[in-house]
């Protein structure tokens, strides 16, 4: 049996490595996989079942369009065009999507071929609400619910992905529904209750809709013994650690710098994933790094902490929740999207409420001393 994965990034990032996990499944059951992505670098153990679709290039044309007209999913015409020539060589029995935005694939000509095709089963992976939106990926901080009856005159026009000039969110909203309906043989999978709620709400209702909750490499994310203490001179410090690809209001980046003003010298605010301009634009009472995509050193980094945060306003399922606890962390998070849906309940605050997320910090920190 043939499997072909479609995501913007393989291997990489969650939901790279989501695919590469699923794809390792497949191969040992003896199928045959490849994954189609369109943007950045591929892990060398992956190389051989990665297809990439378009060229940097394209990616970057594709963006300043996007800025332009507001368009993202319908531009990358001749990458999709010579990807679907080699997809139809390739003759998947299955199809898994996962995140189709990030410009890299024309969704007009992609469900068109998918249409095409009524015997191959399609998978269909949401890993936010782009699909059923004229424009965003979220919608919760900015409190809209116009993808109901038909997005317009978009209030995150200028958010990703971002467009400075038109707002064509009616016309995206439109196609999206056209394009996205009516696939024969399709299932929509959600990683949480709460985005399969929204989905249920939203054109897409047609479709079956799992939920499956994300998981992780365990073998990777365990406990495990690091120097990460002596390395930056916090054998003394209770260490708060918050990991993010994406580093924003949205994520709760304005809570985490105000957190140390809320938390004495035994604590110490360590942030993972930061863009280096970020992190010279940070307080001193914060401990920020880089991104690392060396996932034994993130497991190490989160097995030296006395407890995760994750402050963020808007998510869906985030698998850092996940991974902090298979390392032995405790987590602590907001009741946004389905990220309560991974931690235990006492460990969860009501969205912004900074001080009560401060009072569970002191007696997780209490009880593990």
């Amino acid at each position: 049996m043939r499997v072909l994965f479609i995501n913007s990034v393989c291997g990489i990032r969650s939901t790279g490595r989501i695919c590469t996990d699923l794809a390792e499944e497949y191969m040992k059951q003896g199928h045959e996989v490849r994954i189609a992505y369109g943007r950045e670098t591929v892990p060398e153990k992956y190389k051989d079942i990665a297809v990439k679709i378009g060229s940097k290039s394209d990616v970057y044309s594709s963006v300043i369009r996007s800025r332009i007209f507001n368009n993202d999913g319908f531009n990358s015409i001749s990458a999709t065009k010579k990807f679907l020539e080699w997809a139809e060589k390739y003759d998947p029995d299955i199809l898994w999507l996962h995140n189709l935005h990030g410009y890299y694939v024309n969704i007009d000509l992609l469900f068109k071929w998918i249409k095409s095709r009524p015997g191959m089963q399609v998978k269909w992976t949401l890993h936010d609400c782009w699909a059923f939106t004229g424009h965003c990926a979220h919608f919760t901080m900015a409190k809209c619910e116009k993808w109901k009856t038909g997005c317009f005159s978009c209030p995150q026009k200028s958010s990703y992905p971002k467009s400075i000039v038109f707002d064509r969110c009616g016309v995206n909203y439109r196609s999206k529904q056209k394009a996205f309906c009516g696939v024969e043989n399709m299932t929509l999978i959600t990683p949480s209750h709460w985005l399969r709620g929204l989905v249920k709400q939203s054109f897409l209702k047609e479709y079956k809709v799992d939920v499956v909750h994300n998981t992780i490499d365990r073998e990777i994310f365990r406990y495990r013994e690091s120097n990460f203490r002596q390395k930056y001179g916090l054998e003394n410090k209770k260490i708060v650690l918050g990991v993010s690809t994406v580093w924003n209001e949205t994520k709760g980046l304005g809570d985490y710098i105000r957190l140390p003003d809320l938390l004495n010298n035994d604590y110490k605010v360590v942030l993972v994933g930061v863009p280096e301009k970020l992190i010279k634009k940070l307080p001193g009472s914060i401990l920020a790094f880089e991104k690392t995509n060396n996932t034994a050193e993130l497991a190490e980094i989160y097995s030296a902490a006395d407890v995760f945060i994750n402050l963020t306003y808007e998510d869906n399922y985030p698998t850092v929740n996940l991974e902090a606890q298979a390392c032995g962390t405790p987590c602590i998070t907001y009741r946004t999207g389905g990220s309560p849906e991974s931690v235990p309940p006492e460990n969860v605050a009501d969205t912004g409420n900074l001080d009560e997320i401060v009072v569970k910090i002191k007696e997780i920190c209490e009880m593990k001393k």
